[in-house]
């Protein structure tokens, strides 16, 4: 696999079920839903391609959909399969590992759409190793599009998280900087990131970056109009 930057490596989270999808994932992994003219995997990768480094993707549900499509379109991109069994968001980062070098290491999700600035670049430029485990990055609730539910964290005013499920909760984006060394450390074969952030906020090492642009999330078919309209205006 060869590079394309010179920033962290990433991790595209694309192994889900894509169940909030209903009828349009019958037939089809929802990373290769289509918002605007191209798939969502797509999407993740032009923005891990706009200021990381290597880049991995793991696939679980109809994986041999995502394998044939980066065979095609991206054949520098690792495919970390996960068979028998889907890992979970933790651990599947842990499984990927092997291809991913940096330090710190980013993760994306591939049901996301961004306007605005890489969200690499923001991520990367408020990273600080010393304080920091993990660095969410993060945006309020008005410029997260098709959201829905409660918030997730609220942010101190050194930076530092805590959870908050309110409405007035700022929104992860799935966009993060993470030292890797947190989740090669964790016991488990199948995990969630939650269990990682937990810790970090715990010894006060988890940190949030807002995103100065917009976000849509698109893991329901509403969320395809939502995102479209999003890009349309940008």
């Amino acid at each position: 696999m060869t590079a394309r930057g010179t920033g962290p490596d990433v991790m595209i989270l694309a192994a889900g079920y894509g169940i909030r999808m209903g009828a349009l994932t019958a037939d089809r992994p929802k990373p290769l839903i289509a918002v605007a003219g191209r798939t969502l995997l797509d999407h993740a990768i032009a923005a891990a391609r706009d200021g990381g480094g290597r880049i991995a993707v793991n696939a679980h549900y109809r994986s041999d959909q995502i394998a044939a499509h980066l065979a095609a379109r991206h054949p520098d991109v690792h495919l970390s399969d996960e068979q028998p069994r889907i890992l979970d968001s933790g651990g599947g980062v842990k499984h990927a590992l092997p291809h991913l070098r940096t330090h710190p290491i980013a993760t994306l999700n591939a049901d996301a759409v961004w306007a605005g600035p890489g969200p690499l670049a923001t991520l990367t430029a408020a990273w600080d190793g010393a304080r920091m485990g993990a660095l969410m990055l993060l945006v309020p609730r008005a410029r997260a599009i098709g959201r829905q539910g409660g918030g997730d964290v609220a942010i101190d005013a050194q930076g530092r998280l805590t959870w908050d499920r309110t409405d007035t909760g700022l929104i992860h984006t799935g966009a993060q900087l993470l030292d890797p060394a947190l989740i090669a450390a964790h016991p488990g074969t199948v995990f969630s990131m939650l269990d990682i952030w937990q810790d970090q906020i715990d010894r006060g090492r988890l940190f949030g970056a807002i995103y100065p642009g917009s976000w849509a999330d698109v893991g329901h078919p509403e969320g395809i109009v939502q995102a479209e309209a999003m890009l349309a205006d940008a």
